[in-house]
């Protein structure tokens, strides 16, 4: 499969394809998110609206324990050096 029906000729062909889409967006530091894609560049800088942020936090001591703080934002600037993951919406 080539991906030329699909426009995708190259990995951010992908990242084009999600604009004005909900994505999520993994990052350093247990830190997770989703929002609405608005620009994006090389670095993998993104702009996102309609953000939810998902953080894990791990309390180590006798007994280990994992909770998760959550809030959210009307818009965001996402610094692209703290970028693991990003995926586009499940096209089915």
């Amino acid at each position: 499969m080539d991906g030329s029906s699909t426009g995708i000729q190259e990995p951010l062909d992908l990242i084009r394809l999600s604009l004005s889409e909900r994505v999520f967006v993994k990052l350093r530091g247990d830190r997770e998110m989703t929002g609405i894609l608005h620009a994006y560049d090389g670095h993998m800088n993104l702009i996102l609206s309609d953000v939810e942020e998902k953080i894990m936090i791990v309390n180590e001591g006798e007994q280990a324990t994992v909770s998760v703080a959550k809030r959210k934002m009307d818009m965001l600037f996402v610094r692209g050096d703290g970028v693991i993951l990003v995926s586009p919406p499940s096209r089915t």
